[in-house]
């Protein structure tokens, strides 16, 4: 206990005063609690500090110690405990702990919550900051969420050593030479010499004392023949696919396919190899009989290439995993998003590897405009499917996105439906327009008779706070997302 009330009096002192600490004298709720610990753990790893911390029972004015009777472990909200309530909305999830304290001037609780490490920390879809005694929202101010993206984001993993000190011949044995010099549309030397300094000009080798050299993460992890004749743990982070022969992972599994070469030597194998068993449905059309796939080409290109750039790298022991149901496709990544999840269809591409994203852009396997997601959702509008359901899990820090077979409208769930009007404002934004009840009506395939229907939605949108009035003067302005 000593210890602990020490700890207190660390915080209390002049030099405990910081954006990272804030006191209370009494539990003032849990939405406001909640803006505090979202504003804390942002606030904490600007500072470059560990944990943000919330103090009850300090006179705020005077930083003395007054006592208090909250007792998180009694406090319920929605027949929850503060604390479970709090980590669900918390996004990425943070280990935060309450901790009661007898001072001897008076019962003090310690809520810790741990920096931010991944991305901003945000509560009910909200990241805050903590700027003097006020707690605004971090997207209004953005020279403060650049500052905390930079932080945040790794950044050395690409230039590390993947195999220390290799001759020429080893080289040239253990990466497919050949394929860089064929993605990047270069002529493919006619020494070695030139072979070696084209490599080493992207960072894909290292020369060494002794004529030898070093393969980087970023040499092996893109052209790599095979990732576990690497010593650093990359036969991990190969592409693994599976199919089932149901909707779900208990069915029985019917393909199974771990890749061995680098992400760009194997990408185009990749790509076709999932699309290859993507099943053909067959339709009568105006009398002629059509084959179609219930998921788009297009659509698993561009999401596979994004799980591939966009993984956290860091986490040992997982890579990209693409599983096939009968009636959805799942990709999965290491990590959790650098913009938050609903941002992800129309924000500018941010990854943790910038050579591997910008090297990937070059060779043109993923989009280099920042579009393509929203080429992805375009896409699954085209094919009147539900919306991509992104997901983020932060217990193993992971994303997910859910790419579904078309279905109607009446199939679909309340929230894909409101998911799809989001989406889709989103998009019409990204290209100057608003989302009008015609617009989405005809998305999601449905007759003019069904407006009303259509309105259901777009008002089940706007009451959940995805979208807005484009002009709340003019109601026939239509609609735009909420952050717009």
């Amino acid at each position: 206990m000593g210890d602990a009330i020490t700890a207190v009096n660390d915080l209390l002192s002049p030099s405990g005063e910081s954006s990272c600490v804030e006191f209370e004298e009494g539990f003032a709720g849990p939405a406001l609690l909640g803006k505090y610990a979202s504003a804390l753990a942002n606030s904490a790893a600007l500072a470059n500090e560990t944990c943000g911390y919330v103090v009850w029972g300090i006179r705020e004015n005077t930083h003395t110690v007054v006592g208090t009777d909250f007792d998180p472990d009694r406090t319920h909200v929605q027949e929850q405990t503060l604390e479970a309530w709090l980590a669900q909305r918390l996004a990425p999830c943070v280990p935060i702990s309450f901790k009661a304290v007898e001072h001897p001037d008076g019962r003090v609780v310690v809520l810790k919550i741990p920096a931010a490490s991944t991305s901003p920390v945000a509560f009910d879809r909200v990241a805050y900051l903590r700027v003097g005694s006020a707690i605004p929202r971090l997207e209004d101010r953005p020279e403060d969420r650049r500052r905390l993206w930079a932080r945040l984001v790794s950044g050395p993993w690409e230039s590390e050593v993947a195999a220390r000190y290799v001759t020429g011949d080893e080289v040239l044995d253990r990466l497919d030479y050949p394929k860089y010099f064929e993605l990047t549309r270069q002529r493919l030397p006619d020494t070695r010499s030139g072979i070696f300094e084209h490599l080493s000009g992207d960072r894909l080798i290292v020369a060494e004392a002794g004529g030898r050299w070093s393969i980087t993460n970023l040499g092996a992890i893109l052209f790599a023949k095979r990732l576990d004749d690497f010593d650093s743990g990359l036969g991990r982070k190969g592409v693994r696919f599976v199919a089932y022969a149901g909707n779900s992972r208990a069915d029985r599994v019917t393909h199974r396919l771990d890749w061995e070469r680098g992400y760009a030597a194997g990408f185009a194998e990749i790509v076709a190899y999932v699309n290859g068993l993507v099943p053909l449905n067959e339709s009568i059309e105006r009398g002629l009989r059509t084959d179609h796939r219930p998921f788009s080409e297009i659509a698993v290109r561009e999401l596979v290439a994004n799980a591939l750039v966009h993984q956290d790298m860091t986490v040992t022991g997982a890579g990209p995993t693409i599983e096939m149901f009968t009636g959805r496709i799942e990709i999965t990544n290491p990590g959790v998003p650098l913009v938050e999840p609903e941002r992800i269809v129309d924000a500018q591409p941010r990854s943790r590897n910038e050579a591997l994203a910008a090297l990937m852009r070059r060779m043109r396997l993923c989009d280099g405009t920042g579009s393509g997601i929203g080429k992805v959702v375009a896409e699954v509008e085209s094919y009147l499917a539900p919306p991509l359901d992104f997901q983020t899990y932060a217990r193993p820090g992971a994303t997910r996105v859910v790419l579904s077979a078309p279905r109607q409208f009446k199939d679909m769930t309340p929230q894909e439906r409101v998911r799809a009007c989001y989406q889709h404002a989103v998009l019409r934004h990204s290209h100057g327009e608003s989302m009008r009840n015609a617009t989405f009506r005809e998305r999601l395939g449905l007759e003019t008779k069904n407006s009303g229907q259509v309105s259901s939605v777009i008002g089940a949108a706007r009451q959940q706070g995805w979208i807005k009035p484009a002009d709340p003067d003019r109601p026939q302005s239509g609609y735009v997302p909420s952050w717009a």
